[in-house]
C-alpha cells in the first residue's frame, strides 16, 4: 500500500496518480509526433516522390540505407547523451533536429537533398524520441517496467491508424494521374506542417520529462523502499527483490547481454522485410492497391492492441518467456505469407504478424531493463542497436537482390528471414533468470563479511 505522504506529494496529477502513468502516456504522445510522420508514413512519401520526380525504388532505398549507417554510429553516442544529460534534455535537441529534418525535406528537389532530409530526420527521430522516453520509463518504474514501457509504443501503433490517413489526405496526391489533388495542402505543406508541429512542442513536451523519480521525492512504482522493508520483499515474474543495476562495460561483457542483442536483431528483421515487401508481394500475385491498404490496415490495428497485451503479460510471466512467444508467432505468420494466394490468407497473415510484432515490441525494449537495471539504460541499449541496424543495411536489398537475380520470386528470402528470427526467438530461452552485477556482488560479499565479523565480536 502505498503511504498517505506519497499520495499527497506534488508530483503526483489529479486523483492521486502516480507520474510515472502521465510518463508514458507523454512518452506517447513524443512518439506520435517523433516517428509517425517518419516510419509509419514511409509508405505515403515513396510514392509521391517516385511519382513527382521519377525515382525509382531502388534509387530512394539508399535514403534507408544511410539512415541505418547513421543508427550504428549514433546509438552509442545517443545512449551516452541520454545517460549523461537526461531523458528531458534529450528530447529537446532530439525534437528539434527533427523538425529541421523535416522543413528541409519540404524543400526536397533532388536525390541528395532528400537523403540529407531523410538522414536529419531520422537522426532527430533517434536522439529525441523512442529512447528517452524509454529511458525515463526505465527509471521511475521496475514491477511494472513492460506495461508503462508499451504505452508510448501504443502511441506508435494509434498514430499509424490516425495520424497517417490524416496526412494522406493532407498530401491530396492522387496516384492514377501522378498529381496533386486541388485543395489540399500538397505533400511539400504536410512536410513543413509535421517540422512545424515539431518544433513547437519540443520545448513543452520536454518539460513534462521527468528524468528520475527520486528527483522529485518519489520511488520507482510509487512505492517507498521503507514500505517495502516493513511488509516484506515484492518479487516480479522478472527477479527478485533486489533489481540488477550494471554498467554498461560490465554488461557487455556478459552472456545475456549478447543473447538479448542478437536475438532483438535477428526477430526483427522480419517487421523490416514485411514493411518494404509486402506491398510488392500482394501486388505481385494481383491485389490492388485498396486490398493492400486493407491488409496493412488490419495489420496495424492487430499489433497496436497487442502492444498493451504484451506489456501486461511481459510483467506477469518471466519476459524472456514472453519475447520468445510473440517472435515465434512471427516466423509463423512468415510461413503463412509464403503460402498466401487469396485475401482471407494475407489477413490470417497479418492477425498472427500483428499479435506476435504488438507483444513482442514493448518487451524487447524492457528486458534491459529487467537483465541491467537503471544506471547506464541508454548506453546499453544504444551499443546494442548497432548488430540490428548493420542486419538491416544488409536485410533489404538482399531480399530485393535475391528476388530480382537470383530466384525470381521472394519465397527464398522471406524463408531464410523468418528461419533467422526464429532463431532469434530461441537466443531468448537460454537467458535464464535476472543476476546481479559484478559490482554488486562484490559489494554484498563485503557486507556479508562485515556482518560475520560483527557477529564475530559480539560472540566473543
Amino acid at each position: 500500500m502505498l503511504q498517505a505522504r506519497e499520495l499527497a506529494h506534488p508530483v503526483r496529477l489529479m486523483r492521486g496518480m502516480f507520474y510515472g502513468w502521465w510518463l508514458a502516456v507523454i512518452g506517447a504522445v513524443i512518439m506520435v509526433i517523433g516517428t509517425v510522420p517518419l516510419f509509419q508514413a514511409l509508405s505515403l512519401w515513396l510514392p509521391v516522390l517516385s511519382q513527382n520526380f521519377g525515382w525509382t525504388p531502388f534509387q530512394m532505398s539508399w535514403a534507408f540505407t544511410l539512415t541505418r549507417v547513421e543508427g550504428t554510429v549514433m546509438g552509442p553516442i545517443a545512449g551516452w547523451g541520454v545517460d549523461k544529460l537526461g531523458p528531458r534534455k534529450m528530447v529537446v535537441i532530439g525534437m528539434v533536429i527533427f523538425a529541421v529534418g523535416f522543413i528541409l525535406f519540404s524543400r526536397t528537389d533532388n536525390l541528395l537533398m532528400f537523403y540529407l532530409a531523410f538522414v536529419v530526420v531520422s537522426l532527430g527521430a533517434g536522439l529525441g524520441s523512442w529512447l528517452p522516453a524509454n529511458t525515463a520509463l526505465n527509471n521511475w518504474f521496475r514491477m511494472r517496467r513492460s506495461t508503462a514501457m508499451s504505452i508510448p509504443m501504443l502511441g506508435f501503433g494509434l498514430g499509424g491508424v490516425v495520424i497517417v490517413p490524416l496526412m494522406a489526405w493532407a498530401m491530396g496526391w492522387d496516384i492514377k494521374t501522378g498529381m496533386e489533388i486541388p485543395g489540399r495542402l500538397g505533400w511539400q505543406n504536410t512536410a513543413l506542417l509535421v517540422g512545424a508541429i515539431g518544433l513547437v512542442s519540443a520545448v513543452p513536451l520536454s518539460l513534462l520529462v521527468r528524468n528520475r523519480p527520486e528527483d522529485y521525492g518519489q520511488h520507482p512504482d510509487g512505492v517507498d523502499p521503507d514500505t517495502i522493508e516493513s511488509t516484506g520483499p515484492r518479487r516480479s515474474a522478472n527477479g527478485g527483490a533486489i533489481a540488477p543495476d550494471y554498467s554498461w562495460q560490465e554488461a557487455v561483457r556478459t552472456r545475456s547481454f549478447w543473447l538479448i542483442t542478437m536475438g532483438h536483431a535477428s526477430s526483427s528483421i522480419i517487421i523490416i522485410s514485411v514493411m518494404f515487401y509486402l506491398g510488392l508481394i500482394m501486388a505481385d500475385r494481383g491485389f490492388p492497391l485498396e486490398q493492400i491498404g486493407g491488409v496493412i490496415s488490419v495489420q496495424t490495428a492487430v499489433s497496436t492492441a497487442f502492444i498493451i497485451v504484451g506489456g501486461i503479460i511481459g510483467d506477469r510471466i518471466p519476459i524472456r518467456l514472453a519475447i520468445f512467444a510473440f517472435s515465434i508467432l512471427q516466423s509463423c505468420a512468415m510461413v503463412i505469407l509464403l503460402m498466401a494466394d487469396t485475401l482471407p490468407m494475407f489477413y490470417l497473415f497479418t492477425i498472427v504478424m500483428g499479435i506476435g510484432f504488438g507483444g513482442r515490441t514493448p518487451l524487447t525494449t524492457a528486458i534491459r531493463g529487467v537483465y541491467f537495471g537503471r544506471s547506464s539504460f541508454a548506453r546499453i541499449t544504444g551499443i546494442s542497436m548497432i548488430p540490428m541496424n548493420i542486419m538491416f543495411i544488409v536485410v533489404v536489398p538482399y531480399v530485393a537482390w535475391m528476388e530480382e537475380y537470383i530466384t525470381g520470386s521472394y519465397t527464398v528470402p522471406m524463408a531464410s528471414i523468418a528461419a533467422v528470427s526464429a532463431v532469434g526467438a530461441l537466443m531468448f530461452l537460454f537467458l535464464g533468470n535476472p543476476r546481479l552485477s559484478p559490482s554488486q556482488r562484490r559489494q554484498a560479499d563485503v557486507r556479508r563479511l562485515v556482518t560475520q565479523g560483527a557477529d564475530t565480536s559480539a560472540g566473543s
